[in-house]
């Protein structure tokens, strides 16, 4: 903050103004805010930094396992695999978004539809919805 003299007829007032209102007032852009870069987890679907992504993975897999163990037999799944995206250059450099993205349709794709009114659910969570969900 910061005190600004105005001076009108006569009189001398203070006026306290923000920084956001300084930087308008002399044409200054404010900076872009500047997000860390965040990779998607194929499990969950969650984002996830570049360095930890490889740390959450494992972690989310054996999750996954746990959970998928506890289901019954008829909900099952096979573990998913990891989904490949072919590098962009040839310096083996790999396009973050398309990486997401594949990532991103693998988790949905382990959703479960309700065989009554169709929405998607984790199995886990499948089982608490068709306790509740009734046909139209």
């Amino acid at each position: 903050m910061r005190k600004i003299e105005k001076k009108m007829e006569g009189k001398v007032t203070f006026k306290i103004i923000e920084k956001e209102e300084r930087r308008a007032a002399c044409g200054a852009v404010p900076p872009a805010t500047i997000r860390p870069r965040t990779v998607v987890c194929y499990l969950c679907g969650r984002e996830y930094g570049t360095t930890s992504i490889s740390i959450h993975e494992p972690q989310c897999l054996k999750k996954w396992h746990i959970e998928n163990d506890k289901l019954p037999k008829q909900l099952r799944r096979p573990e998913p695999r990891k989904p490949e995206v072919r590098s962009t250059t040839g310096k083996g450099a790999y396009d973050i978004d398309a990486l997401n993205e594949a990532a991103w349709r693998s988790s949905q794709e382990q959703l479960v539809p309700c065989n009554i009114c169709g929405r998607t659910f984790l199995p886990d969570r499948l089982i608490v919805h068709q306790r509740s969900c009734k046909p139209k």
